[in-house]
């Protein structure tokens, strides 16, 4: 029987940017609002600090190395942490220390789920055996449709075993009626770019899958073909590159060698997130690889703000189109990967729009990510899964907490 209080553990190599990264945060505060004590362990980050601000407890740990004897000696000092702190359920978020909790979670006998968060290249036996562990969870969460068949394509994963738990999206910090027009005015400046220009936002980390070549090359086409509409807009490149030097001084070359200085920004990392969805004309999502589900898709969507992604992975699950749902349902676009001319007439139809038919399309893209995409539903979906191991009522704790809060609001 577990304990009445619940003790969740989170492991990921790192709590810096990113999806699974942001999503264990916002599970460990739904964890603490259902009366339960959760644990992340991690190398720690720029988030870091929100553990804690959660009701967390955030515990240092080299949870990123991938050097066998490492997670040997990871596996033997998480499971002494699960006996010394009464953990009931291990919760592994990526590969590298997926496999010492799923060791640690088996020599304590206690309960392994694992969230299936990207798309992980398999090119070869090595690296599929690797990829594996994340599909070895007593209960295996996929983070879209996508993902799903995804695993039971390449494990054999059972229904039984499998439960689908879309990323939730903070409707109310993206709300762009709550975002003050300074915080708007702060990024634009920060960004070099003055009032009318028209933003599209590309919001992902700087690295090659995730399409910013192609998306420089569309502006340039959009610069050669339709110059009026391109000197009206600034494409916005926003995230770290990592460590990707080359990477990052290959796309700068690009942007000069195309004459783009005035239309292409890098930026660096954004932290006010919602405010730069609240002021781009356009969300962009240019992944040349899929998206197990591409959190700025709907975090640009439920801004108020349409969007453009490649039609690969899960976009196609989040984005309406006039092609899948109908032109009066519509959220903005998909394009082909890889295809610089589709999405350099992408940029083109979004940017023409007028004011209202954007803020039309921008309201009903809301809405739509309000109805499917909630963190709420997230995190309760989440709890359910570990209720279901756990027999433990997390879910509805936290559905009655929520509800609580809202009356009382």
């Amino acid at each position: 029987m577990a304990q009445v209080r619940a003790t969740i553990l989170q492991i990921i190599p790192e709590l810096d940017t990113g999806g699974a990264e942001r999503t264990t945060i916002e599970i460990a505060d739904a964890i603490v609002r259902a009366g339960g004590r959760a644990l992340v362990l991690s190398e720690g980050g720029r988030l870091a600090a929100e553990v804690s601000a959660a009701g967390g407890e955030f515990i240092p740990f080299r949870a990123a190395s991938k050097n066998p004897l490492q997670l040997a000696l990871n596996a033997r000092a998480i499971a002494a942490m699960v006996r010394r702190e009464g953990v009931d359920l291990i919760h592994a978020r990526s590969r590298a220390p997926a496999w010492s909790a799923l060791s640690a979670a088996r020599r304590a006998g206690v309960a392994f789920v694992t969230t299936y968060h990207g798309a992980y290249n398999e090119k070869g036996p090595a690296k599929r055996l690797y990829n594996s562990v994340m599909a070895r969870g007593d209960l295996v969460i996929a983070n879209s449709n996508y993902t799903r068949r995804l695993v039971q394509q390449r494990y054999g994963t059972p229904d039984a075993r499998l439960r689908v738990v879309h990323r939730g999206v903070d409707g109310q910090a993206f709300d762009p009626r709550s975002i003050a027009p300074e915080r708007v005015a702060a990024l634009r400046k920060a960004w070099g770019i003055e009032d009318g220009r028209k933003i599209i936002l590309n919001a992902a980390r700087l690295t090659a899958w995730k399409g910013q070549r192609v998306a420089i090359e569309a502006m340039a086409r959009l610069a050669a073909e339709a110059p009026d509409v391109a000197a009206e807009a600034v494409l916005v490149l926003a995230g770290d590159a990592q460590g990707r030097t080359q990477y990052q001084n290959e796309l700068a070359d690009a942007i000069r060698a195309s004459g783009l200085e005035q239309q292409v920004r890098m930026v660096g990392h954004v932290t006010d997130v919602p405010a730069a969805f609240a002021g781009a004309w356009i969300g962009l999502v240019a992944s040349i690889e899929p998206e197990a589900f591409g959190r700025a898709a709907t975090e640009s969507q439920v801004a108020g703000c349409p969007v453009i992604a490649t039609g690969i992975g899960a976009p196609p699950e989040t984005v309406l189109t006039a092609e899948n749902a109908g032109q009066d349902a519509m959220t903005g676009w998909l394009v082909p990967a890889g295809d610089p001319r589709a999405l350099a007439t992408a940029f083109h139809t979004g940017l023409s729009l007028t004011d209202a038919k954007r803020a039309e399309i921008g309201g009903r893209a809301r809405r739509h990510v309000l109805d499917r995409f909630s963190l709420a539903e997230m995190r309760e979906k989440t709890l359910a899964v570990y209720d279901e191991l756990l027999g433990t009522d997390l879910a509805a704790r936290f559905r009655d907490g929520a509800a609580s809060a809202l009356q009382r609001s």
